[in-house]
């Protein structure tokens, strides 16, 4: 039987496939955010990362209602708006540059690699957001490894400019 908050929760099904989830809710990600970036840019990938927040938000708390465990893995929405987090500075430099999206590869690459390695690893702020009980924790300790993994890609930019 279909379900709408299923479908977003794991971002068209992408959070059911194994192994790692997770990691494949982020590939999908990527995906998508070339295709945002490509079509209206970062301001239309950065409104959409809210939306998904908020969505997230509310699809998380359905499909984890009445159910022991809160974060199940099958539930990537939050994967996909770190993950967006965490390319906004590609996004932006895609913009300033006048540039498609595989240019900046090397941003993106380390957008996907240090936000996988956040959301994995859990350190400090992360994992305390982690810890946190209901939807809103599902969704924080994503969003801190993409802002984490952003201030990432943007060390590297300056490394690399600078």
């Amino acid at each position: 039987m279909f379900s709408v908050s299923k479908f977003w929760a794991t971002f068209f099904y992408v959070g059911l496939l194994r192994p790692a989830p997770g990691t494949w809710g982020s590939a999908a990600a990527v995906i998508a955010a070339w295709g945002i970036i490509e079509w209206r840019g970062y301001v239309a990938l950065a409104a959409l990362t809210v939306i998904m927040f908020v969505l997230g938000w509310a699809v998380t708390s359905m499909e984890t209602k009445g159910k022991d465990d809160h974060d199940p893995s099958e539930i990537v929405i939050d994967e996909v708006v770190g993950q967006w987090i965490a390319l906004l500075p590609v996004a932006v430099g895609i913009s300033h540059a006048g540039v498609s999206f595989w240019t900046l590869w090397p941003g993106v690459v380390t957008a996907f690699i240090a936000f996988r390695l956040f959301d994995i690893w859990k350190p400090g702020p992360v994992g305390w957001a982690d810890r946190k009980e209901g939807p809103l924790g599902v969704m924080l300790d994503d969003v801190i490894a993409g802002v984490l993994a952003a201030l990432v890609v943007m060390l590297g930019a300056w490394i690399s400019h600078g």
